[in-house]
């Protein structure tokens, strides 16, 4: 692997427990790694490690099989070749963008510095920018011009901090796949850190979600949603419910009981996993778009709260029982408030718990 971090603490002093904890977690060369997680679960200072600008106190950080942090080794920041992308931009408001863009590359002759500037400028879509000054060019234009000199020095790691989070949120939608594109063509081994798990999804190959130091999961943003770790991914992650369930003999065979019907047809593999609950209830996590409607079913839900999203209404449903439920429904389904609709399940991965306590 090109990035290996293997157990990784890092506490600052007063603190009563560490900002990081225990983290262990690999990118091979070329992927693109993101930290989701809530404020203060350790992502931005899991990043500042990685460039040098904390010191874990243990554990080991080993880029393209050198180590920088160990027990006996710490390389300082700047002889890491890690670029960085701040939320800020941090561009100077007094240079030109070609200058900004090559502000790092003083050790070039000029004709490479100018050579490099025109190659970045041009991998970011900016061709032509090189007399405007900051000021002059849009938000999302200036994260272009901040990602262009943090690759201009050809690190052999980019790390990018929340580095869309001061953009309107359609700008962040389109930046974040032409961030993804960029680093692709460029071949760029990167590790973003985000709040915003569509983010997450559109850049990374793969995510990690940190929780209190910790890091619950580090996996594909297909697994991350549809298979979850822990009971804090699943609830992070996406929008969903756990609902209550048990195994049951149906039909010869195996299957998953709810107050909203039987799942059926689960996979082999999925059955042994959850033979660990035996007959004991235990909690099944529900997608919102687990849920379907249909006006056939004779499972009824009233619609406690409906928040209309352009092609598709995210509706809070309510059983009888009282148990709430999330259901992504068709835009042109427009129910009313307190309307009862039926809705069935159509549920492709079957994600457990233990039963909760609480």
């Amino acid at each position: 692997m090109f990035l290996t971090l293997d157990q990784i603490s890092v506490s600052y002093p007063g603190a009563p427990a560490p900002a990081v904890e225990a983290v262990s977690l690999q990118l091979a060369a070329g992927q693109l790694g993101v930290l989701i997680g809530p404020s203060g679960s350790g992502k931005t200072t899991l990043l500042r490690s990685i460039a040098g600008l904390e010191q874990p106190q243990s554990g080991e950080i080993a880029l393209d099989q050198v180590v920088l942090d160990g027990p006996q080794t710490r390389v300082d920041a700047e002889q890491r070749r890690i670029g960085m992308v701040f939320q800020d931009f941090a561009l100077f408001p007094h240079l030109s963008i070609a200058a900004n863009v090559g502000f790092g590359l003083h050790n070039l002759p000029r004709s490479q510095r100018v050579r490099r500037v025109e190659e970045m400028l041009a991998l970011v879509g900016l061709e032509g920018a090189h007399e405007k000054y900051p000021h002059q060019l849009s938000g999302g234009q200036q994260q272009r011009v901040a990602l262009a000199r943090a690759l201009a020095p050809e690190p052999r790691l980019l790390l990018l901090d929340e580095p869309f989070s001061s953009l309107d949120i359609e700008l962040r939608e389109r930046l974040a796949q032409d961030v993804r594109q960029i680093l692709k063509q460029a071949g760029i081994t990167a590790l973003m850190v985000t709040h915003d798990q569509l983010e997450a999804f559109a850049i990374g190959d793969v995510v990690g979600v940190m929780q209190h130091g910790h890091l619950q999961q580090w996996a594909t943003p297909y697994d991350l949603y549809h298979r979850p770790a822990t009971r804090f991914v699943a609830d992070f992650i996406g929008h969903g419910v756990l609902l209550p369930g048990r195994l049951i003999d149906s039909g010869g065979g195996l299957a998953v009981s709810t107050v909203l019907g039987d799942l059926q047809d689960i996979s082999a593999t999925v059955l042994q996993a959850l033979q660990v609950h035996g007959r004991d209830p235990f909690d099944v996590l529900l997608r919102a778009d687990d849920i379907v409607h249909d006006d056939a079913s004779p499972f009824k839900a009233r619609i406690r709260r409906k928040s209309f999203r352009g092609s598709e209404f995210l509706y809070t449903l309510q059983l009888a029982s009282g148990q709430e439920l999330l259901a992504l429904v068709p835009s042109h389904h427009d129910h009313a408030i307190d309307e009862w609709i039926g809705i069935k399940l159509d549920v492709s991965h079957v994600v457990t718990f233990p039963l909760s306590i609480a």
